[in-house]
């Protein structure tokens, strides 16, 4: 990373040949030095797309909320970043001592102007002799060297050769270069950062502008003039059988089990095991076996709750970003408030879900008489210890204050389960303290949550932890809904269904039918079969992703793994 540093800087100088020429280029790279401190202090990790994304989505109210009394110590940073700059600036202009003349110069282009077109010729025609890892989101996606080749090199050579062949270059004449590399390097890096985020909001507008013209046609038929709220929590890793709700041995509810209109459903499956597939499913009608497929052509419930009257909010402490992320976010940019919360990401260090509680009673007291609330937790994704506060820290020992396990070493196989159950145990927190809110709010209330996927932990002999695998840990999820008094007084029909339904076969597909329906909201293509707190309910085939689209109620479970292996040929996927 230094001598890719090094090599940048020079190429910078030999094109430019005075610094005080290229000086106003590192202008956004000085801005940007506060907010790199910041995150590196605190969460120890650079600027991202991530948060590129925030600063863009975020208002000038947000900005001095968040800031608070630190507000004059930013501006302070600011001026004297600024002065840096400037400062900089003169002395270059003023001397003449650092242009760079003679035949160095000529020769350094030389040697760039080769470099360069060895690299694009190899990237078209030859294999990228590196696979280039980018970091999106939650992990990094290793890219073929096809698709390398294609990224690095198409754009520049066009497609005029596209029939013709040229020889691939020998081992020795290839160029080693990482894009991640340079990602990490500053200030070059910034660029690549600055344009993976245009990347990402072209994609966005992209995808919205294909379901732009998508209307569920939803209202609410009885406009009923009690305050109504509903709040959707997408859970986040969360395994069915470590709910003491659910009959864990250990206590990790003790807070939801006194909650006397909470209704906990016992047989939740969900099709994939990761995020950027599995929620899309969760918030719209998209079926299970299309959930591989990149986008989709209809809206969220969001946009069926705002027809109907709802002001919508999407408060998240996940992601706003990414290759792991533009999926859900494409739905969250449906909603009238939208806030995203982490700075932090998913394995290093990040804001526990708590931070959503404060937008969360703001967006409760919103004068608005109808609100649809969406919380996307962190919940128990991995790193488990960082998901939770030192006074949840319960079961020991635990990975608590470790900075970087080794996430892949069986041998910690205790510490790591002791740390998701605490998780478990904050989560527990986390939702007591919603329902708290929404009972103090007085109005006719509901609260569902809903994980996205499971988790599998190294149960008995099983190998296997985390998740993206096909095991029954991952696949079964758990789900809850509680409901306030005066919604059970307003829609008692509903409440007998929901509780007379709670042990059936249900999916997260079951999610959007059932949430527009716990809130009475009709539209014509509705498919009432789909929702459980409704008469009409029929229990459908559940497709999960194991090895092809594998029918959950008609597979065997495989080992201490629990696999979920077929009994039939499972149907063929397509992406």
């Amino acid at each position: 990373m230094l001598g890719l540093t090094l090599f940048m800087w020079l190429a910078l100088w030999a094109v430019f040949k005075r610094p005080a020429w290229f000086h106003w280029l590192l202008l956004p790279a000085f801005l940007a030095v506060p907010m790199e401190a910041y995150l590196h202090f605190h969460y120890k990790q650079g600027i991202s797309p991530h948060h590129l994304g925030i600063i863009m989505e975020t208002s000038p109210q947000e900005t001095l909320e968040f800031l608070g009394n630190s507000l004059w110590l930013a501006l302070a940073a600011l001026a004297a970043v600024m002065a840096w700059w400037w400062l900089c600036w003169r002395a270059a202009w003023r001397t003449t001592d650092l242009d760079w003349s003679g035949k160095s110069r000529w020769i350094f282009l030389a040697i760039l102007a080769a470099v360069s077109c060895t690299w694009l010729y190899q990237g078209k025609h030859g294999g990228q002799s590196v696979a280039v890892a980018r970091p999106f989101g939650s992990g990094n996606a290793q890219v073929s060297k096809v698709e390398a080749g294609k990224a690095g090199a198409a754009t520049f050579l066009g497609s005029w050769s596209n029939s013709l062949r040229f020889p691939s270059l020998p081992a020795w004449a290839k160029v080693s270069f990482e894009l991640d590399t340079l990602g990490e390097t500053r200030p070059f890096g910034l660029a690549l950062l600055a344009h993976d985020f245009w990347r990402e909001r072209q994609y966005l507008a992209e995808l919205a502008r294909k379901s732009k013209r998508f209307t569920f046609g939803a209202h609410q038929p009885l406009q009923d003039q009690v305050p109504q709220v509903v709040v959707m929590v997408i859970g986040e890793s969360s395994r069915y059988d470590r709910w003491s709700l659910n009959g864990y041995g250990r206590e990790t509810n003790p807070l939801l089990k006194k909650e006397a209109n909470l209704v906990s459903l016992s047989n939740v499956v969900t099709a994939v095991s990761a995020t950027r597939l599995s929620v899309p499913v969760l918030v719209s009608r998209k079926r299970a076996t299309q959930s591989l497929h990149a986008g989709f052509s209809e809206k969220s419930f969001l946009s069926a709750f705002r027809e109907a009257g709802f002001k919508t909010f999407w408060l998240s402490n996940q992601m706003s970003f990414g290759r792991f992320d533009t999926p859900v976010s494409v739905f969250a940019q449906e909603a009238d408030v939208t806030q995203f919360l982490n700075l932090g990401g998913f394995i290093d260090n990040s804001s526990y879900d708590e931070v959503l509680l404060a937008p969360l009673r703001k967006a409760i007291a919103d004068p608005a008489r109808k609100k649809l609330i969406v919380l996307h937790t962190l919940g128990n994704h991995w790193n488990y210890s960082h998901r939770y506060p030192k006074e949840f820290d319960k079961w020991q020992p635990s990975l608590f204050g470790v900075e970087n396990p080794a996430y892949t070493d069986a041998k910690l196989k205790p510490e790591l389960n002791n740390s998701y159950d605490n998780s478990i145990m904050y989560t527990d927190w986390f939702l007591a303290q919603v329902i708290a809110d929404l009972k103090e709010s007085g109005t006719v209330a509901a609260m569902m949550y809903v994980s996205d996927h499971g988790q599998t932990l190294y149960d008995g002999s099983c190998k296997l932890a985390f998740h993206g695998h096909n095991t029954q840990y991952e696949f079964h999820v758990p789900a809850v809904v509680w409901y306030s008094e005066l919604y059970r007084v307003t829609h008692p029909r509903k409440v007998r269904l929901l509780h007379r339904n709670r042990h059936a076969r249900l999916a997260t597909e079951n999610v959007f039918h059932s949430l527009l329906d716990l809130a009475d909201i009709r539209y014509g293509t509705e498919q009432l079969e789909w929702s459980f707190l409704n008469r009409q309910f029929r229990e459908h085939k559940r497709y999960v992703d194991s090895y092809g689209w594998t029918d959950y109620d008609n597979a065997r479970i495989k080992g201490d793994c629990r696999e979920v292996i077929a009994k039939d040929k499972p149907l063929p996927q397509t992406r």
